[in-house]
């Protein structure tokens, strides 16, 4: 009877965890990739080893294929289409992370995100994790500012339009972005430059929850 049933009697897939890694850089939004094994490039991944959690092998599949270590990530989606690895039967838990470009390894590899996807071939349904991730980047920055700290603790709030633009890949007006982030900055009463003009540097305050209209600002027509 099956309530007698052991749990090695049931076919166990094997579990992988694969992190999309984004960042701004060069004004545009990128996610790390790495070398595969197979060949081509994928995002860092691992298999689950016996006694580890899903946690645990994430942190080790970002230090071990990419050089990134105490990055925080989250859960995104389990993938578990059953023809995504010609290996055999793999479901893979996707995790998502954003890292200021400063603190990648300087070998680093980056794909740009283009219409939200990355702008190249990924193995598997890589590209499919870098669209969640994309997704949640997204949301979490029309609802907070810059959480995932991509600017320093200083800028000028061109600098923070740039990151904003690069994370929704479109242009943002001037004017309607200064109002919609300025309740959050204070002023450290200094200037610096943008574009060769004088520019007054902000920081953050505790205020880091932007208004509930942030996302139709953010995701607007241009």
């Amino acid at each position: 009877m099956a309530a007698n049933r052991k749990l090695t009697d049931y076919p166990r897939p094997s579990v992988a965890v694969d992190v999309a890694v984004l960042t701004v850089q060069d004004g545009r939004l990128q996610v790390v990739v790495v070398d595969h094994t197979l060949g081509g490039s994928a995002l860092p991944g691992t298999f689950l080893h016996p006694g580890e959690v899903l946690a645990d092998a994430a942190a080790r599949a970002l230090a071990d294929k990419a050089g990134l270590r105490r990055v925080p990530y989250t859960q995104l989606h389990v993938f578990d289409r059953l023809d995504r690895d010609d290996r055999g039967w793999v479901l893979s838990v996707g995790h998502s992370a954003a890292v200021p470009a400063e603190h990648l390894p300087a070998e680093s590899r980056l794909l740009p995100i283009r219409q939200g996807r990355p702008a190249g071939t990924l193995l598997f349904d890589h590209a499919e994790i870098v669209r969640l991730a994309v997704d949640r980047l997204r949301r979490d920055y029309a609802t907070e500012l810059d959480p995932a700290g991509l600017l320093g603790e200083r800028f000028t709030v061109f600098r923070l339009r740039k990151v904003y633009e690069a994370v929704f890949e479109r242009p943002l007006m001037k004017d309607t972005f200064r109002r919609l982030v300025v309740p959050n900055l204070e002023s450290t009463g200094e200037y610096g430059t943008d574009l060769g003009r004088p520019a007054e540097v902000y920081r953050r305050t505790a205020r880091s929850r932007l208004s509930p209209k942030a996302w139709a600002t953010l995701t607007a027509p241009a």
